[in-house]
């Protein structure tokens, strides 16, 4: 875990009405929440000071305790997430209770206590409701005190104090339960771009061994029959293998580190390679076009080429494969197409194996479309479509301005 997400755990909002962990985030949390205790200054003052018989002053202090231990128990407990909504029902109507019975018994010194009330009201109750029980809240308190106060001191100073922190305390709920679905809502993103990234793993995993290891498969077998008869090509195939096999390896250890980039040139090096071990009849470029779809675009037709001939020397049973590439102007704009067509029996490409789907979906990451179908009477037909965009000819343009000042 990193330093900011350690600062943001430790910060007091984002403590703040969730379970406590440990000692730190106990004091943490009662010094957020014992700053509120200022209010009861004036009943602390008024017991202390005040000349009453020895069993009131007992029964204020008792009740003062009884206010704040329900005080606390409710926004310690039930600010981010209510659980029992009759316990904090019960718990804000003894709350109105006692600061009602507590002002009438020993005066306006205790009308304060109504702040506590409202700042409950605020800091547990849904939206919709606090704005009915904060202004509600504020009435009785004005009520009780007009037994003392006129109506004009106790609107100049309790009252407007009582609705500004009560729905000042709803705003802090609101900012405290946004930080909490932020917080749920960063930990799903960074689920599923885990799961991205196992899948995008599984796609490359599947499409570097699969082509390899149909490679080494065929080299094994012509081997195999060469030995008695041929051992020096026997052994050329063998090399062969261990070449592969050690490309395999590198092309593994680059698709877990995710530095790899397929490039067409080595490709179609491989797809001549792969086809004539397979005894197909290769028809195959030496190079790759001079336009090309930039580095996403080269590395998704690079990777639709490795499936497209894996499949012709796994599947087809062809006699011949030709691979071709066209570059040309449609209604979305300039495109660049590899046509990979063989006279085997692949089937209809209907139902797509897992190659196929993963190859589908390289190619929509970067605007491309994937085709797949029969071609002629006998054969089978892939063909990769991806934009052409300023990639490479763009980056050529700029090193030759560059060069030229």
């Amino acid at each position: 875990m990193n330093d900011t997400d350690g600062t943001e755990r430790d910060h007091p909002l984002h403590s703040f009405g969730q379970p406590v962990r440990d000692r730190r985030q106990l004091l943490t949390k009662a010094l957020w929440i014992g700053i509120w205790l200022v209010f009861l200054a004036s009943p602390v003052r008024d017991l202390v000071e005040s000349e009453r018989s020895g069993v009131a002053t007992a029964l204020g202090w008792l009740g003062l305790a009884a206010f704040v231990v329900c005080y606390l128990s409710v926004v310690f407990r039930y600010t981010a997430k209510v659980l029992d909504w009759r316990v904090v029902r019960w718990s804000l109507a003894a709350l109105l209770a006692l600061a009602v019975v507590l002002s009438f018994a020993f005066g306006t010194a205790w009308l304060g206590l109504f702040v506590y009330v409202a700042v409950s009201a605020g800091a547990v109750l849904p939206m919709g409701q606090a704005m009915w029980v904060i202004p509600a809240v504020t009435g009785v308190m004005v009520a009780v005190g007009l037994r003392t106060d006129s109506l004009g001191d106790l609107l100049g100073s309790l009252a407007v104090l009582t609705l500004l922190v009560g729905f000042a305390m709803t705003g802090v709920r609101q900012l405290v339960r946004t930080t909490i679905q932020l917080r749920q809502a960063r930990a799903t993103v960074a689920q599923l771009a885990a799961n991205e990234e196992r899948l995008r793993l599984a796609r490359d995993l599947h499409d570097l061994l699969g082509h390899s290891l149909s490679l080494i498969t065929l080299k094994s077998e012509l081997a195999g029959r060469m030995l008695p008869d041929h051992p020096d090509k026997a052994a050329q195939q063998v090399a062969d293998i261990e070449q592969v096999s050690r490309q395999a390896l590198v092309d593994v250890r680059e698709a877990v580190s995710g530095y790899r980039r397929r490039t067409l040139a080595g490709e179609l090096a491989g797809a001549r390679t792969a086809l004539a071990a397979a005894g197909v009849e290769a028809d195959v470029p030496l190079e790759a076009p001079a336009e090309l779809p930039g580095e996403e675009g080269e590395a998704a037709l690079a990777w639709a080429l490795r499936e497209a001939v894996t499949n012709v020397v796994r599947h087809s049973g062809a006699r011949r494969c030709t691979v071709a590439f066209s570059s040309r102007q449609t209604l979305d704009g300039p495109i660049v197409e590899l046509s990979v067509e063989d006279d085997g029996g692949g089937g209809s490409g209907a139902a797509q194996g897992n190659g196929l789907t993963g190859l589908a979906e390289r190619l929509a990451a970067v605007g491309g479309v994937l085709e797949t179908g029969p071609a002629g009477r006998r054969g089978f037909r892939l063909a990769a479509r991806v934009p052409r965009g300023q990639g490479a000819a763009g980056d050529r343009e700029a090193s030759a301005l560059g060069s030229s000042t």
